[in-house]
């Protein structure tokens, strides 16, 4: 069996095929990584940001403005794919050293995440749709990638 190559937002991939994946982060941090071209996950921690590839696709969900308690937002405010091939050490500071993955992120605006949750197998009860999210970093089927990320329109470049 031959290796699968695909495009997305410009780039080419050539292995299996991409994945998608929420990543749980607050606003800040999201600008943070989308000025710097990165993610980070579960506090900064390796372990889930390895199982990504370069090609999977990733949509961040923001349940409050900062962390730890900024306003809530409960919304899906950014998108990218992974051009990373691993992820990699960074010092914030002299007591935090988190683990970081190269992303490549597209220009959408932010999409409310009410008006979706009848739309999204991976929300397993409506009533209690913020519990999927408490994994932090997961993946996701992708039509309901491609449900969010319809969702969050381009920014109007006028």
């Amino acid at each position: 069996m031959s290796d699968l190559t695909w495009a997305v937002g410009g780039l080419s991939f050539t292995g299996g095929m991409p994945r998608c994946w929420v990543n749980t982060v607050s606003l800040d941090h999201v600008r943070g990584g989308v000025a710097g071209g990165f993610t980070q996950a579960d506090h900064g921690a390796r372990t889930r940001l390895a199982r990504l590839r370069p090609g999977d696709r990733l949509v961040f969900y923001s349940p409050r403005q900062s962390y730890p308690d900024g306003a809530p937002l409960q919304a899906f405010t950014a998108h990218g794919v992974v051009t990373g091939l691993e992820p990699y050490r960074v010092e914030v500071s002299d007591t935090f050293h988190p683990w970081r993955l190269a992303i490549d992120f597209e220009p959408l605006a932010q999409a409310p995440i009410r008006p979706l949750l009848g739309e999204l197998s991976f929300i397993k009860d409506p009533a209690k749709w913020g519990f999927a999210f408490r994994r932090g970093l997961f993946e996701i089927p992708a039509d309901d990638f491609d449900t969010i990320v319809a969702a969050m329109r381009p920014f109007d470049s006028a």
